[in-house]
């Protein structure tokens, strides 16, 4: 106990204890000294910050070797939904999707809340098609700059791929929106 923790204990017990404290502390004081005398016998006293570190150790080991394997595995079953229901996506975009899907993997590409993401790509696929309000796209253009561009380079590469093959009647509105809200996980 440092100095000051002593004197700090020393003050509670001399001027602020009633009985029921001091009666208290007595007990904690007659268990203290037979836990030291039990381990005084065994030749070394265990230091508990030590012990606390080793049980943590082995306990966060156990965890991450649990997690890791439950996420290999849903990564697996992940991979083998997406190339039975999503033919035509190539194994770096199914990569993609489950580094955006799976808790801990890497930056799927975008920081940008999923529901950001769809309000961007509504409004790239409405100026693509020629369809967005003059107003709106002046609007963008004075707020942001060239933000076709800027929305373009935010979007993660699967999503990129997406609205290519939309844009290019690969794929119809149907599915596009199916896809687009799976690769997001929305």
């Amino acid at each position: 106990m440092t100095d000051s923790g002593l004197y700090q204990a020393l003050d509670y017990i001399l001027n602020q204890s009633n009985e029921a404290t001091i009666e208290a502390l007595a007990e904690a004081v007659v268990k203290r000294r037979r836990d030291l005398s039990v381990f005084n016998a065994f030749g070394n006293m265990p230091d508990p910050q030590k012990m606390a570190k080793e049980i943590t150790g082995k306990i966060n080991t156990g965890i991450s070797s649990s997690i890791d394997a439950m996420r290999e595995s849903v990564q697996t079953m992940i991979i083998k939904l997406l190339k039975e229901h999503a033919p035509e996506l190539n194994d770096k975009q199914i990569n993609e999707l489950c580094q955006a899907w799976l808790p801990g993997q890497k930056d799927s590409g975008s920081s940008l809340p999923p529901n950001v993401l769809l309000s961007m790509i509504d409004q790239f696929i409405s100026f693509s098609h020629g369809e967005m309000n003059e107003s709106v796209d002046k609007g963008l253009r004075e707020e942001i700059g060239a933000w076709p561009q800027r929305y373009w380079n935010s979007f993660p590469s699967v999503v990129r791929q997406l609205i290519t093959d939309y844009l290019k009647n690969k794929i119809p509105e149907k599915d596009f929106k199916m896809k687009i809200t799976i690769a997001l996980g929305v």
